[in-house]
């Protein structure tokens, strides 16, 4: 019997729906990975990831994994025992940012701020002052708390204490500008489900010259041998491609559509259209009891966490199952802290429009009444 799945809305936090062009992209015929013509599309995704990020960066890449993949590469490859780290906390990927530090045994001093609050750039220099860390790391915008975190001001202190900066672009990548060069940046992570519109499976990452030279003064190996960067350079780098690993052929050419299609209505239309829908579904939760737990300058478009009225709290997950059985619009429950108490709503990519904010609206109008 073939594979049949219902056709849902995907307003949950990721994945978010797809464009038919990109899903034809992916049918396209197989190819091998160390085929000229694939090579080609290739070098196509990485120019374009580039603009994306903000970057000259050679080493912009699509790893073969998902952006928590993309975030185990950049502790993987920069993180050695005993090394001192900085992690900024607003929600569940920064602790995550923190535990997998740990894991590399990185000695992690950990900075929090409140749940749907952004951090403290003073507290953060402060810590960085004190630790004087290898690494600095945290997230630009939160996908458990909708938190965009301004980049600036955390990364300048780390950068004037001579600590590489990671950055958590999960969720923010097309839908928001990014600068990675101006802002100083020297590792970043996303991934394909999100504002891109693509099927999860592909982390895109850059890296900075910095953080090959951290990988060149190590004093022992990469920990993780899949996602070295030294060695995946052979193939993702500049010249000649040489064999590391499979590339997934289809799920790279599926990403080359995506960022065609982002390159052709522009990064400040696109942004443009995720906060236009974002201030429409907003203003159409308000006299339902919905409010946002984040305060406006610091509000992810893409994200809207908004906090459930007191009758539907006890309730939620119940509702959320009747949003998506009865109307196949999926939703995102809480996280962490924030759990019962929040809704996690996407409106990322193809679904930063007004027909599928309405088809929600219609939906949660009729569930309430």
């Amino acid at each position: 019997m073939p594979i049949s799945l219902p056709d849902r809305l995907l307003l949950g936090p990721g994945p978010s729906n797809v464009h038919p062009d990109v899903l034809g992209a992916m049918a396209s015929p197989l190819v091998g990975h160390m085929d000229p013509a694939f090579h080609a599309v290739l070098e196509e995704v990485q120019s374009r990831l580039r603009g994306l990020f903000g970057t000259t960066n050679p080493m912009t890449l699509p790893l073969s994994t998902t952006g928590s993949g993309g975030m185990e590469a950049c502790f993987a490859n920069t993180v050695e025992p005993g090394d001192r780290v900085v992690v900024g906390i607003q929600g569940v990927f920064g602790e995550r940012m923190a535990e997998v530090a740990r894991r590399y045994g990185a000695d992690v001093t950990r900075v929090e701020s409140e749940p749907g609050t952004v951090l403290d750039p003073e507290e953060m220099a402060a810590a960085i002052a004190r630790v004087e860390p290898v690494v600095v790391a945290f997230v630009h915008a939160e996908t458990s708390t909708g938190v965009c975190q301004p980049v600036e001001a955390i990364a300048r202190a780390g950068r004037e204490r001579g600590a590489l900066v990671v950055l958590d672009c999960v969720t923010s990548l097309s839908g928001l500008p990014l600068t990675l060069d101006a802002w100083g940046i020297d590792a970043a992570y996303s991934g394909t489900q999100k504002c891109l519109a693509c099927p999860p499976g592909l982390s895109p990452a850059s890296f900075g010259p910095r953080v090959l030279e951290r990988i060149t003064a190590r004093t022992r190996p990469v920990p993780v041998w899949y996602l070295d960067l030294s060695l995946l350079d052979g193939y993702f780098g500049s010249g000649d491609r040489i064999y590391h690993h499979t590339a997934p052929v289809s799920a790279v050419l599926g990403l080359a559509e995506a960022l065609r299609r982002v390159d052709a209505e522009g990064l400040e239309a696109r942004e443009r259209r995720h906060r236009e829908a974002s201030r429409r579904l907003l203003e159409g939760l308000a006299p339902l009891g919905f409010e946002p737990l984040v305060d406006a300058p610091h509000r992810l478009p893409m994200l809207n966490a908004v906090r459930l009225p007191e009758a539907v709290q006890p309730v939620e997950a119940e509702l959320r199952n009747r949003l998506l059985e009865r109307h196949g619009i999926e939703v995102g429950a809480g996280l962490g802290k924030l759990a019962g108490q929040i809704w996690r709503i996407g409106l990322m990519g193809e679904n930063a429009r007004p027909e599928p904010v309405d088809r929600l609206l219609a939906a949660l109008r009729e569930e309430l009444a």
